[in-house]
């Protein structure tokens, strides 16, 4: 159950909130399609440039430079569309998982990012990939949607996850539940469904990372920023764990005459080639009978439901 977020929190250490979810209602922009999306370190203190100015921003060309209260912010814009999308998909009992909580927690998905990062000093990688993981497991299990109820859960544990999976150095899961705001017993229940979605698969290359972030500040809402000299790297893959030829890599001398050019791994016919796949494209799949925890957790939702109304 989530915990209320206090207003006003101390550098120096996190807390523990308190047992009551709050029922602050996050403002979300007009729906959009997921087409549509695609279409178109250190002390986190906030960077000159960040807040809102009607004025052009000029980001770095490589994810690793760019202000980290930046790339919150663009994570965060992408994921407040692709909330409002499915948050007005119905829900049903079988679309139901563990990253699925009563109530939209009462802090907006910006302001969870930017926590997660205060106290946890969480690397731009591990921000990024999280986009990478969202692909990776919509395109194997179609029914699952992220929206305003499984959004902060589900980064919270992809955070735990690729810190561990990409980093020498990362906190424990009692701090991570903590800033999360969730217990630790519950966040390793959700790490264990999460590899469990992913099949494991939690690392990728940069140039899909560089992809990714090239793909947020092209498809930003307001067009505020713009990266300089960006070029857009190879196609963003949904199956992108490492395993790419040596060949890739570029040489850094020229090729000597005569000799064979460079094989260049050519992508599978499932994989993805954009940010966030449309559910839609998939080709369809039986559906599985809910279980019994499904159909408990989906009724006493709609009995909640119904008491608010």
């Amino acid at each position: 159950m989530w915990r209320n977020f206090p207003s006003r929190t101390t550098d120096s250490d996190p807390i523990y909130f308190d047992s009551n979810p709050s029922l602050t209602v996050l403002q979300r922009q007009p729906p959009v399609s997921l087409h549509n999306l695609t279409s178109g370190g250190g002390d986190l203190g906030y960077c000159d440039g960040c807040m809102e100015s009607p004025e052009r921003v000029e980001l770095p060309a490589a994810f690793e430079d760019v202000h980290v209260d930046v790339l919150a912010q663009l994570i965060a814009d992408m994921m407040e569309r692709l909330m409002a999308h499915n948050d007005q998909i119905p829900l049903s009992p079988e679309s139901l998982t563990r990253f699925h909580s009563r109530n939209a927690p009462g802090i907006s998905i910006l302001d969870y990012l930017r926590r997660i990062v205060k106290f946890t000093n969480v690397e731009r990688s591990c921000l990024l990939i999280t986009l990478h993981y969202i692909d990776q497991i919509c395109s194997r299990q179609p029914k699952f949607t992220l929206s305003s109820l499984t959004c902060h859960r589900f980064v919270i544990a992809s955070i735990a996850i690729s810190s561990k999976a990409l980093c020498d150095a990362f906190c424990t899961n009692s701090l991570y539940a903590k800033v999360g705001g969730i217990p630790v017993a519950e966040l390793n229940m959700l790490e264990r469904e999460f590899l469990r979605m992913i099949d494991w698969r939690l690392t990728c290359t940069r140039d899909v990372l560089q992809e990714y972030y090239v793909n947020l500040v092209r498809t930003h809402s307001k067009g505020r920023y713009v990266v300089v000299g960006a070029e857009s790297s190879s196609s963003i893959s949904s199956d992108s764990d490492m395993e790419v030829d040596i060949s890739i890599s570029r040489p850094t001398s020229p090729v000597p005459p005569g000799s064979a050019p460079a094989r260049t791994r050519e992508p599978a016919p499932h994989e993805a080639s954009t940010i966030l796949i449309d559910t839609a494209t998939l080709s369809p799949q039986p559906p599985r009978p809910p279980t019994i925890e499904q159909n408990m957790a989906f009724a006493a939702f709609q009995q909640q439901s119904s008491m608010k109304s």
